[in-house]
């Protein structure tokens, strides 16, 4: 994965080869075993933006990760123009490698409007100086895991905060805050709103199906559970900078069927609720090695 800023920003700009045909490259460098989903999410958004005949902004994307990603081969992206009209324009996106499609994305986008104006507030959180910083847990996971983590996430800095209410909290069995932390890009991108939702669509994949195994104990990364991203959502609902800090407040109200079903409200550092994610994946338990 990228680690510097430079390198997501070229990361995202996908090529255009023919009208509503475009290519995304792979990172220079990645020991990842297969396409990080929140890549081919933030390259897909910058396809379907490439294509808007107005102003428009995007407000709310769906996608399903259909197969894992060869990180070794560029990724096309087939814009579909399926609607634009006076206040909204959609398009669906499907990405292909090796003859298959590996990903599908429906994307709508409106035009700004004037209505009614409500949101959720903000509960007291730890603020991003106060937060761990994610690669000083991964150095106390693993004392070998600091380089690996800055080459493959140094792009973003990401700051863990937990479950901040204390343990005797009454409203704990009841309002499942499972994890909050909070991310910014590791420095300023250009002032293109277009780019700042794709990266965002690129980060917003990194954590959240984690939350889901949180109440069960157990790390994505654990040789226990063979995970896996399924679909994932965004609705978009005021401006943001993704290079600003935004808090990622995760939620998981439901895992059966190994499958977990995790949902997320992104704030900005002043409360401003900016974007709300759910996302449901594969958190299949490992088989011990003797049953494989």
């Amino acid at each position: 994965m990228p680690s510097t800023v430079n390198e997501l920003v070229e990361l995202l700009q996908v090529e255009q080869l023919e009208v509503n045909l475009f290519r995304g490259g792979q990172p220079r460098e990645s020991q990842l075993k297969r396409v990080f989903g929140g890549q081919v999410a933030g390259q897909a958004v910058m396809a379907a933006q490439r294509t808007l005949v107005d102003d428009k902004k995007l407000h709310s994307l769906h996608v399903y990760f259909l197969l894992g990603g060869d990180p070794s081969i560029p990724i096309i992206y087939d814009v579909e123009r399926v609607r634009d009209g006076r206040s909204f324009a959609t398009r669906r996106v499907s990405a292909r490698q090796h003859g298959e499609i590996i990903f599908y994305m429906t994307a709508s986008f409106q035009r700004d409007e004037e209505g009614w104006d409500h949101q959720d507030v903000l509960t007291p959180t730890p603020g991003p100086d106060e937060a761990t910083p994610m690669v000083d847990l991964v150095k106390y996971v693993s004392p070998k895991g600091e380089e690996q983590w800055l080459r493959e996430w140094g792009d973003f800095d990401m700051r863990y905060v937990g479950d901040p209410r204390p343990e005797d909290d009454p409203t704990r069995p009841y309002v499942p805050v499972v994890q909050r932390m909070w991310f910014r890009a590791s420095d300023r991108l250009p002032d293109d709103p277009q780019l700042h939702r794709a990266a965002f669509t690129y980060a917003s994949d990194f954590s959240l199906l984690g939350a889901s195994l949180v109440p069960h104990g157990v790390l994505i990364s654990s040789p226990k559970v063979q995970p896996a991203s399924l679909d994932h959502v965004i609705w978009f609902h005021r401006p943001f900078r993704a290079d600003e800090w935004l808090l990622y407040d995760q939620t998981s109200p439901s895992a059966s069927g190994a499958r977990g079903l995790s949902m997320a409200r992104v704030f900005t550092e002043d409360g401003t609720l900016v974007a709300t994610v759910a996302q449901e994946g594969l958190i299949r338990p490992a088989k011990p090695r003797e049953e494989r």
